[in-house]
């Protein structure tokens, strides 16, 4: 199986922050960044990701108050955080976040591109479309796009970066000194991409990366996602509670992606999990009890808030979760299932926010390293994933636990790999490196 690590100072879990073996600190803390990142390359994890959002959560009340009180909500530049990251790392894949909506695809094709050329081909692109209208706010608009206007752009924004990604071929640079030729001009071209949303000319600016191509990944759930990933997504971030939503998700995704004329072992589907791990059972139900009570209920509703691009803050927090599916303008598909399921179960809005604030809707896996790795293999041989993003409750000490403990049971099993085989992190997750497409 494949595995990714999240990279977050405070953990996923809305309490981690405050638990005694977290890492947080009050500066740029960069060097907890590195270790993360080296300790996952010592456990041979096929890539190290960072999300990224433009803006201090405001949904929630219209203001960021709840938000810079109750939990962390930092967002350094994830590409130049990936810099520091390839020069403290050597064989992990690296992958940054860059948005479709608020960025131009010249600017996102040139990034990754030279983070691909610096890492020595590990780099990746997680191609998102932003959720919030305080993201909107911060690029001269009022409000954010609305969904299928915003997948619109970022099909054409993928279309031409890829198209800027092919515009020198793998032997253009010739270094021929006696002949003084540096570049053959006939093994490079214009992009030339002319569309509704963009017009770029190219070429490039630099020569063909390492990878041929930076890996290509995308996250989400929505039918609209799923329409742009299957032509061009080469790792999905999957938001799946369950096994069963995780096998449809993954057989569906996969018909797609054959459907659109591409090998389905092209696109690797690993679900978000977050493992709680200790030497017993018992003592991971403990850590996770400890977390649940470090969580303040308004750090649930201002994520969902900010996630949904709703303001809950509409809705008394004693109240039944109210019905908003059909006002959600942010993320649709993963909201969609959370506010069903809590509608189902007869809970309050209170307590949906405690416990999205938990997991953010992904699977926990509490127990020992046998507990969690039987559930990962439960997973992985029924066809529910290709791997798995693991999402820290806390950082460091989530990830020193499940590395410590978890791994090795799973190596043992002969579920994950013992050392790298290749360089490139098209090696590690099994891709085939593109060739260039004639434009």
């Amino acid at each position: 199986m494949h595995l990714a690590l999240y990279l977050s100072e405070s953990g996923v879990h809305a309490g981690g922050w405050r638990h005694p073996r977290s890492g947080m600190d009050t500066g740029a803390n960069v060097e907890l960044f590195r270790r993360l990142a080296r300790t996952a390359e010592e456990a041979c994890f096929d890539l190290a990701f960072l999300a990224d959002k433009l803006a201090v959560d405001d949904v929630y009340g219209g203001t960021p108050d709840e938000v810079l009180r109750t939990r962390v909500n930092v967002h350094r530049d994830p590409v130049v955080l990936l810099t520091a990251l390839a020069g403290a790392t050597s064989r992990i894949g690296l992958a940054a976040t860059a948005s479709t909506t608020y960025s131009e695809p010249f600017h996102v094709a040139r990034m990754f591109s030279t983070i691909d050329h610096v890492s020595g081909g590990r780099a990746a692109w997680n191609a998102v479309t932003s959720v919030s209208d305080g993201e909107a706010r911060n690029f001269s608009r009022d409000a954010h796009l609305d969904h299928s206007t915003r997948y619109d752009r970022a099909a054409e924004f993928l279309d031409a970066v890829l198209a800027l990604w092919d515009t020198w071929d793998d032997d253009a640079v010739v270094l021929d000194r006696a002949g003084a030729t540096y570049v053959d001009p006939t093994r490079v071209r214009r992009a030339d991409h002319s569309g509704d949303w963009f017009r770029v000319a190219g070429p490039l600016t630099l020569p063909r990366s390492p990878q041929g191509r930076p890996v290509i990944v995308q996250a989400g759930a929505s039918g609209t996602f799923q329409e742009v990933a299957a032509r061009t997504a080469e790792v999905v971030f999957a938001v799946a509670p369950t096994l069963e939503r995780a096998q449809d998700f993954r057989a569906q995704f996969r018909a797609a992606v054959s459907a659109a004329g591409r090998d389905p072992d092209s696109a690797k589907v690993l679900p978000g999990i977050v493992p709680i791990v200790a030497d017993t059972d018992a003592e991971a139900q403990a850590v996770e009890r400890e977390l649940r009570s470090l969580v303040h209920p308004v750090a649930g509703l201002t994520f969902m808030s900010a996630s949904m691009n709703y303001d809950l803050a509409e809705h008394p927090v004693d109240g039944p979760v109210p019905d908003v599916r059909s006002e959600l303008r942010g993320s649709k598909g993963r909201f969609e299932y959370v506010i069903g399921h809590a509608i189902e179960r007869g809970i309050t809005l209170g307590e949906l926010a405690v416990e999205y604030a938990a997991s953010l809707s992904f699977p926990m896996l509490v127990g020992s390293a046998t507990t969690v790795a039987d559930e990962m293999e439960r997973w992985y041989s029924a066809g529910g994933a290709d791997g798995f993003v693991i999402m820290p409750a806390f950082a460091p000490g989530s990830v020193d636990d499940f590395t410590r403990l978890v791994v090795p049971e799973l190596q043992a099993r002969g579920l994950f790999r013992r050392e790298y085989t290749g360089r490139t992190l098209r090696d590690h997750l099994g891709l085939v490196r593109p060739s260039v497409a004639k434009l």
